[in-house]
Formats: C-alpha cells, sequence, structure tokens
C-alpha cells in the first residue's frame, strides 16, 4: 500500500499532517478561538492547552495518521503557512465491512465564510475516497443551531440522515446532532471490502 500524503495543496491553502512540530501553531490557533468554539466543542482535559498536552495530542494524531486509524489536517493560507486557520479530522476510521470514518472540522473565527473549509473539506474528502485509503462512507454529526456548519455539509453534498438526541456533552448539558453522510461514488454497490 503507498503511503497517504502528508501535504495537501488546494488554490488556497496548505493541509499538513498533525505532527509535533506544530504545536506552538497548534496552541495559538485554540487559545485565539476559545471563545468562538466554547458552544460547540466538548469539555477540555485540565492540560489540554498546555505545551505538554498539545504536543501529547498531536504525537498521538501522528501515529494514528501512520497507522491509517485516523488522519488529521491543520491548514492554512498558501501565503501565510505559519498561521494555522483550520483543522479538519478523520476518526473512527473502520475497515472490514463498513469502511467508514468520522469527520469533525474547526476553522479560525477570523477565516469564516470565505469557502475555506469547503475547499479544505473537498481536498480531505478527495484524499480519503481515493487510494491507499478508499473510505466509502464518511460521516458527519452537527448541532442543529450550527448554521454555517449545515450549510457545509449541504454544500459538500453530505445526505441527511436524522437526528441523534442527547449525542455529545458540550457546554454543560448532552446537546442533540443532525447526521450526514457522504457515500464514495466511486464505490460501485456490489463490490466488496
Amino acid at each position: 500500500m503507498s503511503a497517504v500524503p502528508l501535504q495537501l495543496h488546494t488554490e488556497r491553502l496548505l493541509l499538513r499532517a498533525a505532527s509535533a512540530a506544530l504545536a506552538p501553531a497548534v496552541n495559538g490557533f485554540q487559545m485565539r478561538n476559545l471563545a468562538h468554539f466554547a458552544p460547540w466543542d466538548p469539555p477540555y482535559a485540565a492540560d489540554y492547552f498546555e505545551p505538554e498536552g498539545v504536543s501529547a495530542r498531536l504525537d498521538k494524531a501522528e501515529q494514528d495518521f501512520a497507522a491509517g486509524s485516523a488522519f488529521g489536517f491543520w491548514f492554512s493560507r498558501l501565503d501565510a503557512p505559519a498561521d494555522l486557520i483550520g483543522k479538519v479530522n478523520v476518526t473512527q476510521v473502520s475497515r472490514g465491512p463498513f469502511q467508514s470514518a468520522s469527520l469533525g472540522y474547526a476553522i479560525d473565527a477570523q477565516a469564516q465564510g470565505q469557502g475555506l473549509m469547503h475547499e479544505a473539506l473537498q481536498a480531505v474528502i478527495a484524499l480519503m475516497f481515493a487510494p491507499p485509503v478508499r473510505l466509502h462512507r464518511l460521516q458527519a454529526a452537527v448541532r442543529p443551531e450550527n448554521r454555517a456548519s449545515l450549510a457545509v455539509m449541504k454544500r459538500l453534498g453530505f445526505a441527511h440522515e436524522g437526528l441523534s438526541r442527547r449525542y455529545l456533552f458540550i457546554a454543560g448539558a448532552w446537546r442533540d446532532h443532525e447526521t450526514f453522510a457522504l457515500i464514495n461514488p466511486d464505490w460501485g454497490l456490489d463490490e466488496s471490502p
């Protein structure tokens, strides 16, 4: 099996696989967007923002990427590669008859509304659906009140599959999420994994 690329380029973005080398930029992104992400993120571990905690998470993400169990990308504008403005995570990769994974993403408050998340997700989805990863399905869960994220799902062609009640504990309560899925169009209906 060939290696999964550690970098992707789009018209405006550079996407890089998670690595400990990104720790200072990742922490800057997280701290800068703390209030912006508060309504959408689960509670943070005590060491989440400590340099050691950030590095440990990035080390784990790098190991998961190498093992093919998760694929995390941080992205920046091509003209400002040191300034991270978003992330895309493909986690819970399941093989066998499922060939599926969960999709998560976040973008800097100052980078919203410019189509950058759509651009980043298009690149990652294309990678996830092509060899060597070649997933059959990507799933995502979005809070019903997160209109921007719901619009991203629609624009990318994700199909609405239903409402998952009390899906995640976020901002002090169990929150409902709308669930979506995108099927790899290059995977035949009767094609085995």
